[in-house]
């Protein structure tokens, strides 16, 4: 019989190492785009600096040119037409200057967002491909489970037993473990009759159960062994 966990384990691998290839990729992507991003920001940051730089050394030199014509020349009236005009010209360079940094100021927050996102997206898609990797852990390595014996009930043992409910007890302490379609072909039941058979056994506390594999294997317990005076299987 082919182990149904196995199978799932197997089907949730396969799954899991698509998946981490997927965002594998989709992490080498955001960390281009990461990059790229850091690099704008880089080159607006420098672009920035050089217009200042640019234009502080043409005020400089506008201040410097008026200086030397006021020095040079004593008819302050016959320049001051002049010098009103180069005053206009740097009050709009200024205002140009202003509009630049705000524009500046406004490309440097967008890329400020991206690469926050961008690392959010990261740490998300890390977050994922640990989750994967631990489910992928814990589907590759099935655990045995027995569940929890249920205590027999004394007071009822055998008075609510049916023949056949009787014959199927017999037939497990004379033989041993045995799933529910072993039982069903030797009590001539259909398959649901006997699975609801062999559960009011197990639930009435006269029988255990493996969980280990699909379908359950049940078994008598030491107790009703006793009462129905059968020794063990390979005794």
């Amino acid at each position: 019989m082919v182990d149904l966990f196995l199978i799932s384990a197997l089907a949730l691998l396969f799954i899991a190492v698509g998946t981490l290839f997927f965002y594998h990729r989709r992490l080498r992507k955001l960390a281009e785009e990461y990059t790229d991003a850091k690099t704008i920001l880089g080159d607006i940051v420098v672009s920035f600096n050089n217009q200042i730089q640019r234009q502080e050394e043409r005020v400089a030199a506008t201040v410097q040119r008026i200086a030397t014509s006021v020095s040079r020349s004593g008819k302050i009236e016959s320049k001051l037409e002049d010098q009103e005009k180069q005053v206009a010209q740097i009050a709009t360079e200024v205002n140009a200057l202003t509009q630049l940094e705000k524009e500046v100021h406004a490309q440097l927050t967008a890329a400020t967002q991206k690469v926050t996102e961008t690392s959010k997206s990261q740490n998300d898609l890390l977050g994922r491909i640990t989750d994967l990797e631990e489910r992928t852990k814990t589907a590759a390595m099935p655990e045995t489970s027995i569940e929890a014996v249920i205590p027999i009930r004394q007071e009822k043992a055998l008075a609510a037993i049916t023949p056949t409910e009787l014959s199927v007890l017999e037939i497990l302490a004379s033989e041993g473990e045995k799933t529910a379609p072993e039982i069903k072909a030797r009590v001539n039941l259909t398959r649901e009759h006997t699975a609801r058979l062999m559960k009011k056994l197990y639930e009435e506390g006269y029988l255990e159960r493996t969980t280990e594999k699909i379908p359950f294997e049940y078994r008598v317990k030491e107790e009703m062994r006793k009462i129905l005076k059968k020794p063990e299987p390979n005794a």
